[in-house]
């Protein structure tokens, strides 16, 4: 199976999320934000991260940096998850080393097609 982390700090997204991404046949995780995403990460390397840009403690762009000098942090596919829709701001996640983005608020049928554009679905 399988596996997603979403990172967000916001849990209506983290449960909207876990029900798309479950009827998908993911196992998935949790985390509110970067920093607590990376911990996770350090312990399972998900196959697949939503993350959010906008968090406290540690940002999107923040967190991608890091995982990606990680051991096993280029296996991951990041798709980003934000309100923000510039070139500017889709230019910088995919420098950062996303694969992918979807603008909130997304249904089933987006984030399925982000994630057959990634391999993962």
């Amino acid at each position: 199976m399988k596996t997603c982390l979403i990172i967000d700090d916001s849990r209506v997204i983290r449960k909207v999320s876990r029900h798309i991404l479950e009827s998908l046949e993911f196992s998935v995780d949790e985390a509110e934000n970067g920093k607590e995403g990376l911990d996770k990460c350090q312990v399972t390397m998900p196959d697949v991260i939503l993350l959010d840009w906008n968090m406290p403690v540690m940002t999107g762009i923040e967190f991608i940096t890091q995982l990606r000098k990680h051991e096993g942090g280029d296996k991951p596919k990041v798709v980003f998850c934000t309100t923000e829709n510039d070139v500017a701001h889709i230019r910088e996640a995919i420098s950062a080393g996303a694969d992918e983005y979807v603008m909130k608020p997304f249904d089933h049928e987006t984030l399925q097609i982000k994630l057959q554009l990634v391999g993962m679905a």
